[in-house]
């Protein structure tokens, strides 16, 4: 009977499934971003958007409270900080933007990922993306809530196991300066040496420190923190040492940190005493500078010219630096390349200046001081002398006395830190000032030279006829009695009264002005150049100062009397000249008229691939009537013979040949026991001018005994005389 029971049970089974089915429902597989959770996805973005929010903000803190409390406890604040900051300190980081990437989606069940974008805004290297990023969440129970699952790589990815962000630049070497034929003034050629060391390889760190110090010329404890602000296996540049010292240390220095060395180009004055105030020199950046350069990729630590040429064309100099962002290994191998920008070489210049002729004035000036010892020299502070084209305003010398070695003042002096410190420390306690500029920073009234300017005015304004005689007695008193420097010239006419210098001629043009109208010389002496800047952009100069009724009104609190401009008409009183608006002013006398911009740099370049001229000629017509302008080189060309106030100087002179027309000058420059300013500008060839020579010696006395001869004696070596 069981048997019978069981092939039923085999019959039933098989004709229900031989049978019609009930319909069943289609089977749903989850997915990733459908799993059951009691934690929602759009938490977990609210607090990706949040983390990220914060990083835009700057709030290490903050970001740091959204970490998993497994990531806060991995990564204590202080070394999560340290991450970010050292991160940014590299790559001078200035802003970072976030943008949304593809959205979030679930991993797991509790695990997100967020993606975005990143953008890094530096001061070093610009700006550059960093895009497809992922930001992991967890659900922390403990805290019941997303967090992120914070590693190093969410600050770039790939920073994981001890990788570091370096900051590899490119800075071009700092171009040369040549003169117009092309002879070295300064390069690169100076050699300085640079120690690195890895704090994990130094084998004695006490006596290390000891040993950096002493060759670094710095405490131990700076050189210990600057060890130490860095991680332990970074590589660190302690800093920079001459060549001597390398010498003298480098086996210490191998021995007790494991240090090695690279070899550092420097900025090197050819003949540091040539035209030092020209040049300028090189120096680390002042603070309110560094925001600007670290825009322009450099940084606090880069050489940038700090006076001089070095300073007005520090951009030019100095070119683009280069170089990339990239995560290394800890044996410094790279990981990752972030970014890349490509150098762009510095240009050199050539300059306008005849560095023979520049050499030649120096040794001139010093010499003019060397046999006047003992005389007016042991007073004089200090002398100017201007060599410029009359035509063009190209200067070819340009010579301030007393000089000062530049090489002294670089970072890396190449004559040594100590002998470089000496020599700053002379020069700065010499009451000479030899840092100044003369030529271009010195303000001094004008003497006697101020009489063209007046002879100008009183012409070209009609005050004058330009045939007006006046008869010079040796006195003027129309309102104290004045007296000329000797006993009276006679009747003498305009040119005359400059070829002879006479003072009460000067004393009657000044009054004359005055009471036609008291602007008349003020405003022709602007219109001459004076009282405003030269248009010389490659140094830093000084304005002078003009005054007028106005001025003397509101800064003394007087009215403007007759006696000012007669004062002014003989180059005293108020007034004060930079010796480079003379030598423009003379430029305008002796090329019928136009005031030329002075300029030193004539083009710029890569070597081997031509010149790029820099500076276009500019002439400012000083609109003086052309027969004024002839009175005024008559009477001008008579002053080195004739009789006039230089032919002594010039009357032996190989330069009769050609002719040297010029104006001796004298400026009181204080009480009575104060010896005056000596002044003399001039030009040659007579009649077709190329060149202006301007020599002014500080209280030394009279123009035509000690400037005179000093013009001379460029001219002659100028035109090959000597």
């Amino acid at each position: 009977m069981r048997w019978r029971l069981w092939l039923m049970l085999i019959v039933l089974l098989a004709a229900a499934a031989c049978g019609p089915q009930p319909p069943r429902a289609a089977q749903v597989l989850p997915t990733r971003a459908l799993l059951p959770s009691n934690y929602r996805l759009e938490d977990a973005e609210r607090i990706a958007r949040e983390f990220l929010q914060q990083w835009q903000n700057g709030d290490l803190a903050a970001m740091h409270r959204l970490l998993s409390l497994a990531a806060q406890d991995a990564y204590p604040f202080t070394t999560f900080e340290s991450q970010y900051q050292t991160t940014n300190d590299e790559m001078s980081l200035r802003a970072v933007t976030t943008t949304d990437g593809t959205g979030i989606f679930r991993e797991q069940d509790s695990v997100a990922i967020y993606n975005y974008n990143a953008a890094f805004d530096t001061r070093l290297l610009g700006s550059f993306n960093d895009a497809n990023r992922n930001l992991t969440l967890v659900v922390d129970e403990t805290a019941n809530e997303w967090r992120i699952a914070w590693t190093p790589d969410n600050i770039f990815d790939g920073m994981m196991s001890g990788a570091r962000l370096r900051a590899e630049l490119s800075v071009p070497n700092r171009a040369n300066i040549y003169d117009r034929d092309g002879n070295v003034l300064a390069d690169q050629n100076g050699a300085m040496v640079k120690i690195n060391v890895i704090r994990d390889s130094i084998p004695d760190y006490p006596n290390c420190l000891a040993a950096l110090a002493t060759a670094l010329g710095q405490e131990v404890t700076d050189v210990q923190a600057r060890l130490e602000a860095r991680p332990s296996f970074w590589v660190v540049e302690m800093g920079i040492i001459e060549p001597a010292m390398y010498i003298s240390s480098q086996a210490q220095l191998e021995t007790l940190c494991a240090a090695r060395f690279d070899n550092l180009p420097a900025r090197r004055y050819t003949n540091g005493t040539l035209a030092p105030h020209i040049l300028g020199y090189v120096g680390y950046p002042s603070e309110e500078e560094i925001p600007d350069l670290e825009a322009a990729g450099f940084n606090q630590a880069s050489i940038v010219g700090r006076a001089g040429i070095e300073l007005t064309w520090d951009e030019t100099l100095r070119g683009q630096p280069g170089g990339r962002l990239v995560i290394v290994t800890s044996e410094g191998q790279v990981v990752r390349e972030l970014t890349r920008i490509t150098a762009q070489p510095a240009q050199s210049l050539w300059l306008t200046l005849d560095s023979e002729l520049q050499a030649t004035v120096e040794r001139i000036l010093v010499e003019t001081y060397r046999q006047a010892r003992g005389g007016w020299a042991d007073n004089s502070l200090g002398a100017s002398v201007v060599v410029m084209d009359a035509n063009t305003g190209a200067i070819r010398a340009l010579v301030s006395y007393p000089f000062f070695d530049n090489n002294a003042y670089n970072v890396f002096p190449t004559m040594g830190r100590e002998a470089a410190q000496t020599l700053i420390r002379r020069y700065q306690s010499d009451p000479a000032n030899p840092e100044v500029n003369r030529p271009v920073q010195g303000v001094y009234p004008l003497g006697s030279v101020m009489k063209t300017v007046s002879a100008a005015a009183v012409a070209d304004s009609n005050v004058y006829a330009l045939d007006e005689r006046y008869t010079c007695v040796g006195i003027w008193t129309r309102d104290i009695t004045r007296y000329d420097w000797n006993d009276g010239h006679g009747t003498l006419t305009l040119p005359q009264s400059l070829t002879h210098s006479c003072n009460p001629y000067y004393y009657e043009v000044g009054y004359q002005l005055d009471q036609v109208d008291p602007w008349i010389l003020p405003t022709y002496a602007r219109r001459l150049g004076f009282g405003g800047g030269s248009g010389l952009t490659d140094l830093i100069e000084e304005t002078g100062f003009i005054p007028d009724p106005d001025w003397m009104r509101s800064a003394r609190g007087e009215a403007w009397t007759f006696s000012e401009s007669v004062n002014m008409a003989i180059g005293q009183g108020f007034m004060g000249v930079t010796p480079l608006q003379v030598t423009r002013w003379f430029a305008a006398i002796a090329n019928d008229g136009d005031l030329p911009r002075p300029y030193l740099v004539e083009g710029t370049g890569l070597l081997g691939e031509g010149i790029t001229p820099a500076t276009i000629p500019e002439l400012t017509p000083t609109g003086l009537r052309p027969e004024v302008l002839a009175m005024i080189r008559q009477g001008l060309c008579d002053v080195t013979r004739e009789g006039g106030t230089a032919d002594f100087v010039f009357r032996n002179s190989p330069l009769q040949s050609i002719g040297v027309c010029g104006k001796t000058g004298t400026a009181q420059a204080g009480g009575p026991s104060t010896p005056s300013h000596a002044w003399f500008a001039s030009y040659a060839p007579r009649d077709n001018p190329e060149i202006i020579v301007l020599a002014m010696v500080e209280t030394s006395g009279q123009g035509s005994e000690i400037a005179a001869p000093i013009a001379r004696q460029v001219l002659e070596a100028y035109f090959d005389m000597d």
